[in-house]
């Protein structure tokens, strides 16, 4: 008992020692916790850390390996290109050195030969020659008949002249003007009046009209009616009896115009024709040929032509140069207002001055 009442007035000094005990390992247990913390981190960082430098390191070495497998193979077409274009030029060198000589080999043998070309204008000379006399042969052969016919005609005129005037050729009982008494001889148109024959006027014949109508069918003279017999028949002949029409009225429906229809009379291309006559009158007020595309590029390479109006060196008119008169005021000789030469007209000059508001006269 005794035991047991001491133990129960140490109980309160126990327990704050317990609780002091368990306080103070708390906080070592923390301190051990957080010191374990950051030496797991600091390991773990580095052991990330030499990780990602082997990571570097391996990645630098494929990088260099790649990119000098690239450069490689861009340096071989590098090379490849620059053979390629030695080779292209020293072949261009060559075939312009082949063709240096062929054309002057060509062009010293064929066209500028000097035996050639003297040998060729020698030739030339030649036949301008030929061609020269024959031109001139020609020319005189072509005067000489221009001589001939113009004597031709001549001649023709005064025969006819003559056939004109054969009313003054002279008679044994009055001698004419041409053969004059006074004279030794007579005149030279006297024996061309002699010869000539007298000149006569023809009447002309006025061909007579053929108009088909009614009553040359009725009488049978025209071509279109009836065919004749051999014998005419009795004017007192009476008309046949029966249900028969009028003579007039048959030939009327025999003879009568044709009337088509509208599709066999219009022509078959008549629809072709008014698209072309379409077309022409849009073509008329195009300002150019060139079919427009929206879509295409034809036009992209094309140089743009301006026109007459906009590319002249003076500016092109407006409106009020136009429509209206200029005012210089540089130019103007005075300060006064233009005076036309007409008189103006008495009723404007007038108003606003002698007539009020109202219309009434002041």
């Amino acid at each position: 008992m005794a035991t047991l009442a001491r133990l129960q007035a140490r109980s309160t000094c126990i327990g704050r020692q317990f609780y002091f005990r368990n306080s103070v390992v708390d906080v070592f247990r923390k301190k051990e916790y957080d010191a374990a913390v950051k030496i797991q981190s600091w390991f773990r960082g580095c052991q990330i850390r030499a990780y990602i430098r082997y990571l570097q390191r391996i990645v630098i070495v494929l990088q260099k390996w790649w990119r000098g497998y690239s450069a490689r193979k861009h340096y071989q077409l590098i090379v490849k290109l620059a053979y390629h274009t030695m080779k292209m030029n020293t072949y261009n060198a060559m075939a312009v050195r082949i063709q240096k000589l062929w054309r002057g080999y060509r062009i010293r043998k064929y066209c500028f030969d000097y035996f050639y070309l003297k040998a060729y204008l020698r030739a030339v000379s030649e036949t301008n020659d030929t061609i020269r006399e024959a031109l001139e042969e020609f020319a005189d052969m072509k005067e000489r008949e221009e001589k001939k016919a113009d004597l031709e005609r001549e001649e023709k005129q005064r025969d006819h002249r003559a056939r004109k005037m054969h009313y003054l050729l002279s008679t044994k009982q009055i001698p004419g003007i041409y053969n004059s008494p006074f004279r030794k001889e007579p005149d030279p148109w006297e024996l061309r009046l002699q010869k000539a024959k007298p000149l006569t006027h023809r009447r002309s014949q006025v061909k007579p009209t053929r108009s088909v109508q009614l009553s040359s069918w009725l009488a049978c003279t025209s071509a279109r009616s009836f065919p004749r017999s051999e014998f005419l028949p009795p004017i007192d002949r009476k008309q046949c009896q029966g249900p028969f029409r009028d003579i007039a009225e048959v030939l009327k429906q025999r003879y009568k115009p044709l009337e088509p229809t509208l599709r066999s009379e219009e022509p078959i291309s008549e629809l072709k024709a008014a698209r072309e006559d379409f077309r022409r009158q849009e073509w008329t007020k195009n300002i150019h040929d060139n079919m427009f595309l929206p879509f295409s590029s034809y036009h992209k390479n094309t140089t743009y032509i301006p026109s007459m109006h906009s590319s002249s060196k003076y500016d092109p008119n407006t409106h009020g140069r136009q429509c209206f008169r200029d005012e210089n005021p540089k130019k103007w000789i005075c300060d006064k207002d233009f005076q036309t030469v007409l008189p103006a007209f008495d009723l404007f000059s007038k108003y606003g001055k002698l007539y009020s508001k109202a219309g009434q006269i002041l």
